[in-house]
């Protein structure tokens, strides 16, 4: 699913009202028509209703929902800012629709001076201020109106996006200005603000509304962000040949694990077995031999000659991917035979965790990366490899796209929503997963699963894509059934299974979560 940005929204509306044909006004009618249903289908007409409507068009959407729920039976009052004497042509025209209407309860045009109305813990606010044109912060009364609704007992739906809230980036915006609502419903599409954390307290509980803009107009705009979809997932996965052997489903190698940290590696390990690979090579200290050995027992085990740390790169030649970093440790020693070990290695490699946490203490070496690098960081493993924090992760997903486009390589910037950036400056995220997966160990995890798939010969845009979705995937079905408080890394690896058979299901096990 693509995510389109502020412009391209409004040139899907022009190429519908143009392809269609439909007039945009009556674009405008249908949009409130669904805005409206979905309102009634939540609230009855006891509920009084108070719209804030602003001068562009999600005023005009506001001010054509504020007539249709008056016809309904509803108790509505209308505020419409004009405070520059300019109305959008369809605002202008939904004004003069509701000046008719006489079921209105009240309905004021604010020209100069506001009273504001006294907003109940019942009433309904519809804040219909500014929809996904905005492009600076608000201010002035503006930013006292937002203030004041946002202080109210009230609850607050907004339509599109908060008022206040900008389409993608808000790095700099001012957020005491922005409607704290407590439902949004957006039409069409997430926006890509929807999908960064400091903007969830905005948002409240999503709603994704169809209004039927074109379809057609909608494969022609070139997207650079999109959402998984489980049926394209499910499509990439290869059938496993029936005369398969271990041979020819890949030997995956992962160096992991310093002493005192043999979890990290074994979680790695464990994973990368579940994910359907033919052989893994555990390259850890001596000292971590026995606990592999047993918790393991499908691993083949290459110590390191360092007793509690990795201090020696090793030949990959037999490896069809490799995998450095989980609990692997920063020793000095260990990062000479870190990059040691990527100018070595010619096949796919994934860098997590310690390793990451290397390259961010010796920056220079990312110039050295090879083309195809895959890295896993969260977002301060990002920060540090980045040079500086980010202000916010619009500016952190900038700065990954960036650091992708330079390396040639893959950068899977972890969250609730991960951000596969791609070396073509393109970003797949993630549906999956959820917050019971923020547990020590599930990033090892998901290292694991995409090693596997690199050894079984998916390429690195294929094998990250699918081992993120397969990650939260087990993820969701093990919360579905252990609950998200009492989730481990451990769950999300015995539920790999049954996430590997729901994607081969597809698509009837879609409705089994």
């Amino acid at each position: 699913m693509k995510i389109f940005t502020s412009g391209q929204l409004a040139e899907l509306d022009q190429y519908t009202i143009a392809h269609e044909p439909i007039r945009s006004i009556d674009l405008m009618e249908r949009a409130a028509k669904t805005l409206t249903r979905a309102v009634m289908e939540q609230w009855t007409t006891q509920t009084p209703v108070v719209v804030f409507a602003g001068p562009g068009n999600n005023g005009g959407d506001g001010l054509a929902m504020a007539r249709m729920l008056a016809e309904q039976g509803y108790h509505v009052s209308v505020f419409l800012f004009n405070t520059t004497g300019k109305l959008s042509e369809d605002c202008d025209k939904n004004r003069r629709r509701l000046q008719e209407c006489r079921k209105v309860k009240a309905f004021t045009e604010v020209v100069e001076e506001f009273d504001p109305p006294k907003l109940t813990a019942d009433t309904l606010v519809v804040d219909a201020l500014f929809g996904t044109g905005m492009n600076k912060p608000l201010a002035g009364g503006f930013a006292s109106l937002v203030k004041y609704i946002n202080q109210s007992p009230a609850f607050i739906v907004s339509v599109d996006m908060p008022s206040g809230l900008m389409t993608e980036d808000n790095s700099y915006n001012v957020r005491a200005n922005i409607i704290k609502a407590d439902q949004t419903l957006t039409i069409h599409q997430r926006k890509l603000a929807f999908l960064f954390p400091e903007n969830q307290p905005f948002i409240g509980d999503l709603r994704i509304l169809n209004i039927g803009l074109s379809e057609e107009g909608a494969e022609r705009i070139d997207a650079h962000f999109t959402m998984l979809d489980e049926g394209d997932v499910s499509k990439s996965l290869r059938p496993r040949n029936a005369f398969a052997h271990k041979g020819s489903m890949g030997t995956a190698m992962i160096m992991a694990g310093s002493y005192g940290m043999a979890g990290a590696s074994i979680l790695a390990v464990k994973a990368c077995l579940r994910s359907g690979v033919g052989k893994v090579v555990a390259h850890i200290p001596r000292r971590n031999n026995d606990i592999m050995q047993m918790s393991v027992p499908e691993a083949i085990i290459e110590a390191d000659p360092d007793e509690k740390f990795f201090t020696e790169a090793t030949d990959t030649s037999d490896a069809d991917a490799v995998c450095i970093g989980p609990g692997l440790a920063q020793q000095e020693s260990t990062a000479i035979a870190l990059i040691s070990q990527i100018r070595r290695t010619s096949v796919p490699i994934v860098l997590d965790a310690d390793a990451l946490n290397i390259l961010a203490n010796h920056r220079a070496w990312l110039q050295q990366l090879p083309a195809g690098i895959i890295m896993t960081p969260h977002p301060k493993e990002f920060d540090r490899l980045n040079g500086s924090p980010c202000t916010d992760s619009y500016e952190r997903l900038a700065r990954a796209r960036s650091m992708a486009e330079q390396l040639k390589g893959y950068i899977l910037l972890k969250g609730h929503y991960t951000a596969l950036c791609k070396p073509d400056g393109r970003v797949v995220f993630n549906t999956t997963g959820n917050a019971g997966m923020a547990t020590a160990g599930s990033g090892d995890v998901l290292a694991g699963i995409i090693t596997a798939l690199l050894a079984r010969g998916y390429v690195q845009a294929e094998a990250c894509s699918i081992g993120m979705y397969l990650h939260g995937l087990a993820g969701d079905l093990a919360a579905a059934e252990l609950g998200q408080e009492s989730l481990t890394a451990s769950d999300i690896i015995a539920y790999l299974p049954q996430a590997f058979r729901r994607l081969e299901e597809w698509p009837s096990s879609v409705n089994t979560l």
